[in-house]
C-alpha cells in the first residue's frame, strides 16, 4: 500500500513539472521518436494480428451482444471511482454528480453495473482520465509516443496513465486484498472488449490508409483532444483508442 502511494505521489510530481514546463500547444504535437514509435507500432501490431484480434473476433462471435453490452457497462462501472476523481480535479462539480448517480444507480438498480439503468434516464457515460485532467489544466501533449502493447499516446496521457492506475481505488483494493487473478483478469477483459468495439473502426482505417501509423496518430490526437475539450462525453467523439 505504501509502496503504491509512494508511486502515485512519484507520478503526481511528474505531472506537476508538466506543467509548469510544457509549452507545447494542445494541438502541436511532435513526434521525435519517430523511427522508434514505427518500430513499437508494428511489433503492437504484429501482436494484434496474431493475437488481440483473433481473440476479439471469436468474442464477437461466440458471445452475443445483450451479453457483450453487460461486461462494457460492469468495466465501465468499476472505472467510476476514477472518472469521478478526475471530474473533481477538474473543477467539473455537475459532471462529478452526474457520475456519482451514474455509479450508484448502476450498482443498486443495474445489477452491479451489468444493466445502464442510468443511461437509459439520460445520464451518458463519459470518459474522463488524468491525461484529460492535464489537458484542462492547459498542459500540452507533449511528444508523441506508442506505447508497447497499450498503443498510441502522449507524454501528457502516459502521465495520465500511469497516476490513474496506481491511484485506481479497484485495483488498489484488489492487489491489497490478494486478488492478482482478478486484477489482471479485469484488465485482460477490458482489452478484448476494447478491441472488439473497435473491430470495424480499425480495420476500416487500415484498409483506407496509405499510412496507417500516420492515420493512427491523427485520430488519436483528434480524439483525445475532442475529449478533453467536450467534457469526455462518448458519443461526441470518434471511437477510437
Amino acid at each position: 500500500m505504501i509502496s503504491n502511494i509512494k508511486k502515485a505521489l512519484m507520478c503526481l510530481a511528474t505531472a506537476a513539472l508538466l506543467t509548469a514546463c510544457s509549452t507545447t500547444g494542445q494541438g502541436d504535437v511532435a513526434d521525435p521518436a519517430e523511427k522508434l514509435n514505427r518500430g513499437i507500432f508494428k511489433f503492437n501490431d504484429v501482436v494484434d494480428t496474431a493475437v488481440l484480434k483473433p481473440v476479439a473476433k471469436g468474442y464477437r462471435a461466440g458471445v452475443p451482444q445483450p451479453a457483450r453490452t453487460g461486461v462494457r457497462n460492469v468495466l465501465r462501472n468499476l472505472k467510476s471511482p476514477t472518472i469521478v476523481a478526475n471530474d473533481v480535479l477538474q473543477g467539473n462539480l455537475t459532471h462529478a454528480g452526474d457520475d456519482v448517480t451514474r455509479f450508484f444507480a448502476n450498482t443498486i438498480f443495474g445489477l452491479g453495473g451489468l444493466i445502464d439503468v442510468a443511461g437509459s434516464e439520460g445520464v451518458s457515460y463519459r470518459e474522463e482520465d488524468f491525461g484529460q485532467t492535464l489537458g484542462t489544466w492547459g498542459v500540452g501533449n507533449g511528444a508523441y509516443v506508442v506505447l508497447p502493447f497499450f498503443g498510441p499516446s502522449t507524454v501528457r496521457d502516459t502521465t495520465g496513465l500511469i497516476v490513474d492506475s496506481y491511484t485506481d481505488p479497484v485495483r488498489l483494493w484488489m492487489s491489497n486484498t490478494d486478488r492478482q487473478a482478478e486484477m489482471y483478469g479485469r484488465v485482460a477483459v477490458a482489452s478484448v472488449d476494447k478491441r472488439e468495439e473497435l473491430l470495424d473502426v480499425l480495420a476500416d482505417l487500415k484498409k483506407n490508409s496509405i499510412d496507417y501509423y500516420a492515420a493512427m496518430k491523427s485520430t488519436y490526437i483528434q480524439r483525445r483532444e475532442a475529449l478533453v475539450t467536450n467534457g469526455g462525453k462518448v458519443g461526441d467523439v470518434p471511437d477510437m483508442p
